[in-house]
């Protein structure tokens, strides 16, 4: 069984026992979380595929970490201007540990 859910404007499919990083969610860890943009649930029924959204869909899951992903290094030059410029971005994320997808 999986499904496709839709959060932090990125699609991901995901299958009960998973370890998914999303964009940042409100939430303690070790709190349970549900998702419920869920555009497809495929299982021993078939496929059921929503418009835009699966209705009664949900994703079970904890939140097994909040923290951020490795600094990357934005890098500007312009050559023989003396123009340089140097920008760091660390993204924050939630991981979240999928228990049940219910249809």
């Amino acid at each position: 069984m999986y499904a496709v859910v839709r959060t932090g404007g990125k699609q991901l499919r995901v299958t009960p026992g998973d370890r998914v990083r999303v964009e940042k969610l409100a939430g303690d860890v070790g709190s349970s979380i549900s998702l419920e943009d869920v555009l497809l649930v495929s299982g021993d029924e078939g496929v059921k595929i929503g418009q835009p959204r699966v209705d009664g869909a949900s994703i079970k899951g904890t939140i097994t970490a909040q923290a951020r992903h490795p600094k990357i290094r934005v890098f500007k030059m312009k050559r023989r201007k003396g123009y340089r410029r140097l920008q760091g971005h660390r993204q924050d994320y939630t991981e979240i540990e999928i228990q049940s997808i219910e249809s």
